[in-house]
């Protein structure tokens, strides 16, 4: 028997670089991947209450600032399979159906007040919570509300209840909201502050809208990004036409549904099927048969080597550093600016998509976490270290776990220091001016219209 090192990131939020190594190389290949087992992950569905890291400091150190970055909860497909019925699921909001929340009925009535909030440009005009009793396409479900309520309790209890974090009369000020113009990311935000603030006031709530899935909000110029993309897109394809499994069982699937296969491909069917597996719905079924597990399976287990291969290219990473940087800026200018003992926008939140966690984890070098599943958060802490005032560290928390020392920009520092935590500093650095060495720059601008060597 030969024990393998455990992952850096468990999906109990411990960290097993605590753990001694049992042997120092591996003589067996990694274990397979479980494509139902990791499709239960990305699901994420509510049951048990979740572990977390968050919070978690030397007692001498006080808590300064949170940002949080969230993908939408559960959601029905964007696309369809086509000659199949769409998965039978209901928007509607029900307390007394699972998954649900303590206060999920409490929810409801506060959401359909609302009139007070600002909201920016097309914002005012999404609704507060789901409403349909067919879901619409890439609607929030009842389950991605209770994902969203459950983050905010769990965040309010570690930063509110414990450390403080907002005072019971907070003002609008010591918040900053954002979300992108989808029903689905509005909605998400509002569940988790909904349960996250010590009090919620209608006329607190400033949410501002990033028309971006990038928050790339005024610096979204860079033809390199859009062109690393490209290639990246074009490594996805050229890894999925070499895979006879899949296509194997994307003609099989084509055949039952009555389809040319190129127009199954396009329908994106996993999308759509893992709707029906997270909602536990019977497969669709025609006259020539029906899709099963074997082609969820096949096709799941090609979403995950294809992730895995993306990890090992540098494309997506050059991508992931210029979709990137001007996130990560705005958030490390507002965290110096707390640091420097500002009192504003202590606690932020951007409600956003796959495709903006992703390449985020990407670019700080976070390469053993999974694929945002749905309601993923990734978090940042500022900590102020009250025996050297003006010394600030930061913790990086993803679902919970402390990812802080697998950033590229910390992975020395945990060898050295006995905190728990990283140096401002050294956040600082990389976004400033380490994020563009690999292109051969100095400057967003520059990475942005040069190609890397």
């Amino acid at each position: 028997v030969h024990l393998i090192p455990a992952n850096p990131v468990r999906e109990d939020g411990l960290n097993a670089k605590s753990r001694k190594r049992i042997m120092p190389d591996l003589l067996t290949e990694p274990p397979a991947i479980d494509p139902v087992y990791e499709a239960q992950v990305y699901c994420n569905v509510p049951s048990i209450a979740e572990r977390s890291m968050e919070g978690h400091a030397p007692h001498y150190f006080k808590l300064v600032s949170v940002q949080v970055l969230i993908r939408h909860g559960d959601r029905y497909p964007l696309y369809a399979i086509p000659k199949t019925k769409r998965p039978d699921i209901d928007c509607m909001l029900v307390p007394s159906r699972k998954p649900s929340h303590p206060q999920l009925e409490a929810f409801i009535k506060h959401m359909s007040k609302g009139s007070a909030a600002q909201m920016d440009g097309s914002l005012s005009s999404l609704p507060h919570f789901p409403s349909h009793s067919l879901c619409e396409m890439g609607e929030l479900t009842q389950t991605g509300v209770v994902q969203h309520l459950r983050n905010g309790q769990l965040l309010r209890e570690i930063y509110i209840n414990k450390h403080k974090l907002l005072p019971s009369d907070w003002t609008a000020k010591q918040l900053y909201l954002e979300t992108t113009g989808k029903s689905r990311t509005l909605q998400s935000a509002l569940a988790l502050l909904y349960t996250f603030l010590p009090d919620f006031d209608w006329k607190k709530i400033n949410m501002r809208h990033q028309w971006s899935t990038i928050f790339c909000s005024g610096s979204c110029d860079c033809p390199m990004r859009n062109q690393y993309l490209e290639e990246e897109q074009r490594r996805q394809y050229s890894l999925r036409v070499k895979n006879s499994n899949l296509e194997r069982i994307y003609v099989d699937m084509a055949k039952i549904v009555g389809i040319p296969t190129r127009q199954l491909r396009a329908s994106n069917p996993i999308d759509s099927l893992l709707c029906y597996f997270c909602h536990n719905v019977s497969f669709p079924c025609t006259k020539a048969g029906c899709i099963g597990m074997e082609h969820f399976k096949v096709i799941k287990r090609h979403q995950l080597e294809d992730e895995r291969e993306r990890q090992e290219k540098k494309l997506y990473f050059l991508y992931a550093l210029l979709a990137t940087h001007p996130l990560l800026n705005q958030t490390v200018n507002r965290l110096q600016r707390i640091a420097e003992g500002k009192k504003e926008e202590v606690f932020v939140l951007y409600s956003a998509h796959d495709v903006t966690l992703s390449p985020v984890l990407s670019a700080l070098g976070i390469t053993e976490a999974r694929f945002p599943r749905f309601a993923a958060r990734l978090v940042f802490e500022l900590w102020q270290d009250g025996k050297r005032p003006k010394e600030h560290f930061i913790r990086i928390l993803y679902n919970g776990a402390d990812v802080t020392f697998q950033t590229s920009f910390c992975k020395d520092h945990y060898k050295r220091s006995s905190k728990p935590m990283c140096p401002l500093e050294k956040l600082v650095n990389f976004v400033k001016r380490d994020m563009f060495l690999i292109f051969n720059s100095t400057s967003y601008y520059d990475a942005c219209h040069r190609r890397a060597l």
